[in-house]
């Protein structure tokens, strides 16, 4: 999509001549790097006052970034994950913060989009996703549980057809500024922890009262505060299929390959730094390179290593994505668990390597090398669900199967 894309696109065919246009999709690397430059513009503002990244996500709803993956049929341009993943790509960077509201705003709209179609009030509901460019946010971890999504302590509670919903939500990041929350309950009062069901909740329908504030050391812009939640609705706003389902098939591939995405462009914006670093030390070094230089060349090598782990985990999505029974299969919910372990170790070693390249030009905040802001920021990868929880739940399902006995196997 663009020349900084995770995969490298290959050109056209000689025949057929030029493929037919899509409307809204040939002009989206453009739209992108609207967005991006004016991400760029404000990120250290947004960093340094903790703040909402208004204008880069007002930006994004102005060029009709919001609702891509929605089906024409329903007003949006189908976009695929490969190309959401690009955009996110791309924000990271230019401003962390934006570019993982972003992600996590397309993570929901990947659910409603292939969970709710069918279903009458979704597909209303995907139709102003479109129109009015909504900004979704997601309430997917609560009170003791922490990290634990496969797990709710709130109930749906039902009145005839009306349902109501009061969730002690540890973490709503940009809750206060979203226009509908997308959240996981308890299918009902008498129900298992597991027994969960997702309900999209339009900003008119809840309120929010602040528990938790936000003060970290980076990620700030996405305001993910804790809320206690209180909404109402209609039954038809509980999407149709379990939790269980949307989440193998839906939750942790997009979330894990569009977080991955931002994790990696906020190294390719540390690498560039390192790059920079050292052009300009050549400049002043009669050519040569400082002693800091094969810093450089492993940041290069992390990062190339982190792309091929997002490309790849991209196209096996593809290949299954229409296999609801493969994509519930050991093997793959194993494989897109351990994407997010994978590339967020990646990301931090690659920027660490890129810091150590630039040395104190580089540590420095004033310096225009300086990936202080990146470091903080990509420090978060690691703890977001934490990958120790993760390698936990994986070793269990890892024991039931063997070492491959080929390389390609």
């Amino acid at each position: 999509m663009t020349v900084h894309s995770l995969k490298r696109r290959v050109g056209p065919p000689a025949e057929p001549a030029a493929p037919e246009p899509r409307p809204g999709i040939d002009d989206l690397a453009h739209r992108t790097e609207r967005v991006a430059a004016v991400a760029a513009l404000h990120a250290d503002d947004v960093d340094r006052g903790a703040r909402f990244p208004l204008e880069a996500i007002t930006a994004a709803k102005a060029l009709g970034l919001m609702g891509l993956m929605a089906p024409a049929e329903l007003g949006g341009e189908g976009v695929s994950l490969g190309e959401i993943a690009d955009i996110c790509y791309s924000l990271g960077q230019a401003c962390a913060s934006t570019a993982m509201i972003y992600a996590m705003h397309q993570v929901k709209v990947a659910c409603v989009v292939r969970h709710g179609v069918g279903s009458a009030w979704h597909e209303n509901f995907i139709r102003r996703l479109v129109t009015d460019q909504l900004l979704l946010a997601s309430s997917t971890t609560e009170g003791s549980g922490g990290g634990n999504v496969r797990s709710s302590e709130a109930p749906i509670v039902y009145d005839g057809d009306r349902i109501s919903l009061v969730r002690e939500a540890s973490v709503i990041s940009y809750g206060a500024e979203a226009d509908a929350v997308v959240t996981t309950a308890r299918r009902d009062e008498g129900a298992a922890a597991s027994d969960q069901v997702l309900a999209v909740f339009p900003r008119a329908d809840y309120s929010l009262e602040r528990t938790i504030a936000w003060d970290t050391l980076g990620m700030r812009g996405t305001c993910s505060a804790g809320f206690t939640l209180r909404a109402t609705g209609e039954t038809g706003q509980l999407l149709p299929e379990p939790y269980e389902f949307i989440h193998a098939q839906s939750m942790v591939p997009a979330a894990h390959i569009l977080w991955s995405s931002v994790w990696a462009g906020i190294a390719a914006a540390a690498v560039e730094k390192a790059r920079k670093y050292l052009r300009k030390s050549m400049r002043g070094g009669a050519g040569d390179l400082p002693p800091s230089a094969p810093y450089f060349t492993r940041a290069k090598a992390s990062h190339r290593a982190l792309r091929a782990l997002i490309a790849t985990a991209l196209d096996r999505y593809a290949a299954l994505e229409a296999d609801r029974d493969a994509l519930m299969a050991l093997e793959f919910q194993s494989e897109i668990s351990l994407l997010k372990v994978d590339t967020s170790e990646l990301a931090v070693q690659t920027v660490m390597s890129a810091l150590r390249c630039g040395g104190l030009s580089s540590y420095r905040n004033d310096s225009d090398v300086s990936i202080g802001r990146h470091l903080r920021d990509v420090l978060s990868s690691p703890i977001m669900i934490n990958n120790d929880r993760i390698l936990a739940n994986v070793a269990a399902s890892a024991l039931l199967t063997e070492v491959s006995g080929t390389i390609r196997g």
